[in-house]
């Protein structure tokens, strides 16, 4: 009875600092956001008022924050299946296919994400300049180029973002999937082959389902990273411009607290947490299925 005691006193003892930074850094923060969400106030005045959801019923009507919200769903829904495709096909390649070097090309596709949004979005600024980036000079050199091809124009950024996006993720996912087939028994496939089954066939029967789990866990967790990705990415390539046009919530958040709207920006923050959580909620039910093993 006292050892149950002693070892209950110990276990409490190492989660409760963990629990209180939690608590003091997450948990508050968070209920505060909540609750300023219903006050109008400046960002530097310590003058409230309350407003209840007035903030909200403003935010709703808002077309600016409607498209930020619109470019945000886009880039979550395209940045995700892009990588997460490409992430599977080059793990399955490296992992599955006898090619020489298979580590060299898993320590190049990974680079990317060991560097800092920073730096990939300088990269891709020089890459897209009009004058005399790689991409309109690759393109000179086949085409006749009297007008620069704008690739952080109106009609294009947004697919520049998606291009930066996908580049510095998919690496990172590509080798943990790699992690995971290698963990497959190889007389799985060999069964397969012998019962007719093709490379194609073996990829979506076999190695999709057993590696499901691992799938389903970093889906998540990338979606929802994305919405905070999408805010560097922009932050450090566009500053939301041109026009607005690659404008995405958080941007827009942050926008709005620094133009005074400290009231109104907390109300944009509830709507993006609770968007996050729904989403969150919406992957996992849609993923769920009964684990195989092997």
């Amino acid at each position: 009875m006292k050892s149950n005691k002693r070892r209950t006193g110990f276990l409490i003892l190492c989660v409760a600092p963990a629990t209180i930074l939690f608590f003091i850094f997450m948990i508050v923060p968070t209920l505060n956001v909540f609750r300023m969400s219903l006050y109008e106030r400046g960002a530097y005045s310590p003058t409230e008022t309350f407003v209840a959801f007035n903030n909200f019923k403003v935010l709703f009507s808002d077309t600016k924050f409607i498209q930020a919200m619109q470019n945000t769903i886009l880039l979550i829904v395209v940045v995700t299946i892009i990588t997460f495709a490409l992430a599977l096909v080059f793990a399955g390649i490296l992992t599955r296919e006898k090619i020489k070097g298979s580590n060299f090309f898993r320590v190049i596709f990974y680079i990317p994400n060991i560097l800092s949004v920073v730096v990939i979005s300088g990269i891709f600024s020089a890459i897209y300049k009009p004058d005399n980036g790689l991409l309109n000079s690759i393109i000179g050199l086949f085409t006749d180029l009297t007008n620069p091809i704008l690739w952080k124009g109106e009609s294009l950024v947004m697919v520049s973002l998606i291009i930066a996006m996908i580049w510095q993720a998919v690496g990172y996912y590509m080798v943990m999937y790699m992690a995971s087939m290698a963990a497959v028994p190889l007389d799985i496939y060999e069964s397969a082959s012998i019962d007719g089954a093709g490379r194609m066939r073996q990829f979506f029967q076999i190695t999709i389902p057993l590696i499901w789990t691992n799938i389903r866990t970093t889906l998540t967790f990338f979606i929802i990273s994305t919405i905070n990705m999408a805010f560097l990415f922009v932050k450090a390539m566009t500053s939301g411009g041109p026009n607005g046009a690659s404008e995405v919530a958080l941007s827009y958040m942050y926008g709005q607290k620094d133009a005074g709207l400290y009231g109104y920006s907390m109300a944009i923050g509830v709507v993006i947490f609770l968007f996050s959580f729904l989403l969150s909620a919406l992957v996992n039910r849609a993923t769920k299925r009964e684990p195989l093993q092997f």
